[in-house]
């Protein structure tokens, strides 16, 4: 049985587009007032409007999570304005793929930040927040929803370091699960699939078409999919905690 959202307050990082996009349209459809983070204000203002505009309160904050300050500011910045902290989720990240060999390791470097730091970041500084709203709320709980991959079961040649954070996404995830269980903080793992968004737009010439011809023939999964299944997770009585959704296109096979 779902429960509702209404009376929370959910933090979506990386919601300009995509997943976090959907996301945060989704979480308040549920009755959550949300927090929309990331680079690009436009968008995220944009966002906010729209959410405003069907009757639910958004707050837009231009953040850039790899920055430990800016991400400790998002997350007072949300409470302060909204009122408290009950939803996490970190959906910032970038997929760099290609071949170890020769690698532009700035790639690397980019996705070490953003994908493992720019989590971390943010989960420290709302775990405070988080521990209060479990304890005060007429929910009895409150969420860390974290964002990996198929990638972060699966390893694959020309997608080692991208592997190597989601990866190291699932192991987080699960330390923070059992660190914060009886205090009813509880841990999803997403894991995506090929999903349609502009994931794939970053990774450079060359490694970006091979990419996109492997899923040519399949139909993607939607980023409205993923949303699906955060609100899912979170809409679950206090006693469940979802631990883990590996979600893929029904024609993909690794």
């Amino acid at each position: 049985m779902a429960v509702s959202l209404e009376g929370t307050v959910a933090l979506v990082t990386g919601a300009s587009s995509g997943i976090g996009e959907a996301t945060a349209k989704a979480l308040a459809a549920q009755g959550a007032k949300v927090a929309v983070t990331g680079r690009r204000l436009e968008r995220l203002e944009r966002l906010a409007s729209e959410i405003g505009g069907s009757g639910r309160t958004a707050l837009a904050i231009q953040s850039d999570v790899t920055d430990q300050e800016q991400a400790i500011a998002a997350v007072d910045r949300t409470v302060d304005e909204l009122g408290r902290l009950d939803i996490l989720v970190n959906n910032a990240g970038q997929m760099l793929l290609g071949p170890i060999e020769g690698a532009p390791t700035e790639e690397w470097e980019r996705m070490i930040d953003i994908n493992l730091k720019g989590l971390i970041n943010t989960t420290h500084a709302a775990v405070p927040h988080l521990l209060a709203a479990a304890e005060e709320s007429q929910r009895g709980c409150a969420d860390l929803v974290n964002i990996s991959s198929v990638a972060g079961r699966l390893a694959r040649s020309g997608s080692g370091v991208y592997n190597l954070t989601k990866h190291g996404v699932g192991a987080f995830s699960e330390s923070f699960r059992q660190e914060f269980a009886s205090r009813r903080v509880r841990s999803t793992i997403i894991e995506p699939g090929a999903v349609a968004t502009e994931l794939t737009d970053h990774i450079r010439d060359g490694v970006r078409e091979q990419v996109r011809e492997r899923f040519a023939d399949m139909q993607k999964l939607e980023a409205e999919d993923i949303a699906d299944a955060i609100a899912y997770a979170v809409t679950r009585p206090p006693h469940v905690c979802v631990n883990e959704i590996l979600i893929r296109p029904t024609e993909q096979v690794g």
